[in-house]
């Protein structure tokens, strides 16, 4: 009996390792906070890989909530519990573990431009015979 070995790398299978990150949510940040700033605030805890606050855009001003990843998780723990309902330029955070999208999710908006509704006629869009 012959046996033949092939090795694939992990690639080929789609399979790609990836640096654990725990993403946290922070709101009700105020308006003037920098991205730096957060970033500072979970420093005291830990490595941060990132921080990023969300923008509207279409004027780029701060939403007044962000997001910070963390890559140890006891760390990010420690943020979320160290850093909820504390205060931060005068506001009280809320400090929570991000709760991934929904796939295929509304996102909101709403306003797709044109006319609203159907055709104009009582019965909504149908032909008004």
């Amino acid at each position: 009996m012959l046996l033949l070995q092939h090795r694939c790398p992990e690639s080929a299978f789609g399979l790609v390792k990836r640096e654990y990150r725990l993403n946290i949510y922070v709101g009700n940040l105020s308006y003037d906070t920098t991205e730096s700033e957060l970033n500072t605030a979970f420093a005291g805890f830990g490595a941060v890989a990132s921080a990023r606050l969300a923008t509207d855009r279409d004027t780029g001003r701060t939403r007044g909530f962000g997001f910070v990843e963390m890559t140890n998780d006891a760390e990010a723990q420690a943020a979320i519990a160290g850093l909820n309902g504390t205060m931060l330029q005068g506001r009280t955070l809320t400090v929570n573990e991000a709760k991934p999208r929904e796939a295929g999710g509304n996102r909101g908006g709403g306003n797709r431009g044109g006319y609203a509704g159907g055709g104009g006629y009582s019965g909504g869009g149908g032909s008004r015979w």
